[in-house]
């Protein structure tokens, strides 16, 4: 059975995963959206910059998010000046790390899902003297709403099993840092195996059903079969 560590890194996970989940929502909606529908030269280098976490090993992006947020890092200098301290080793370091870590599997469905409406449906909210905001909210979202369940639970669901951003930025400190990937470490490397298999097992029902449940619905929509 889970002990009290392993269900505190569960509650952990999930407070990360939720906030991180919601940042990624609020800033790849516009940047999915711009993407989609920009025919700028930089969109090419845009694309692979959101990419690169799918290909970069999770701990070359880890090591440059510890040099970038340190107090030696622009981003670490800034905030110890502002008096916030440092990210590294702390929870906010942890969801900004998941943040960056994950962002390509919200920004690529939803750039997908507005690439699909295509611009009939714009051009007929224009002729209707809908302003861009009115024809974003009341048009391109309802018709994206496929879209946005699967970068939700595919951007919620992998920085659940995120190790090795989390463990170079993130650390291992209990209660503070240590999420389920980290707990899962600790108990293999102590040689508790039967503990391992109780996160393990759960980590493996978690993602299997949110497979499951992506795809019985969205079977029929096209961002769903760009996945498969």
């Amino acid at each position: 059975m889970l002990n009290e560590a392993d269900i505190a890194t569960l509650w952990l996970t999930f407070k990360v995963a939720s906030l991180a989940t919601v940042i990624m929502l609020m800033l790849g909606t516009p940047l999915a959206w711009w993407l989609a529908r920009t025919t700028s030269r930089f969109k090419g280098i845009c694309n692979a910059l959101v990419a690169l976490p799918l290909v970069l090993p999770p701990t070359v992006l880890g090591f440059y998010l510890l040099v970038v947020l340190g107090p030696k890092g622009p981003i670490g200098r800034l905030t110890s000046e502002l008096g916030w301290g440092t990210l590294p080793f702390t929870f906010s370091g942890l969801v900004v790390a998941s943040v960056f870590y994950s962002l390509p599997f919200v920004v690529q469905p939803l750039q997908a899902s507005f690439a699909a409406i295509g611009q009939q449906p714009l051009e007929a909210a224009a002729t209707l003297r809908a302003g861009p905001l009115d024809t974003f909210f009341n048009v391109v979202l309802p018709l994206a709403k496929p879209g946005f369940l699967t970068a939700t639970i595919l951007g919620f669901a992998h920085t659940v099993g995120e190790f090795g951003v989390v463990l170079m930025v993130g650390g291992n400190i209990p209660d503070r840092t240590r999420v389920v990937s980290v707990q899962i470490y600790n108990h293999v490397e102590a040689l508790d195996y039967e503990q391992a298999h109780w996160l393990a097992g759960s980590l493996l029902a978690f993602s299997f059903t949110v497979l499951l449940v992506l795809y019985s619905t969205l079977k029929t929509h096209p961002v769903a079969h760009q996945l498969k």
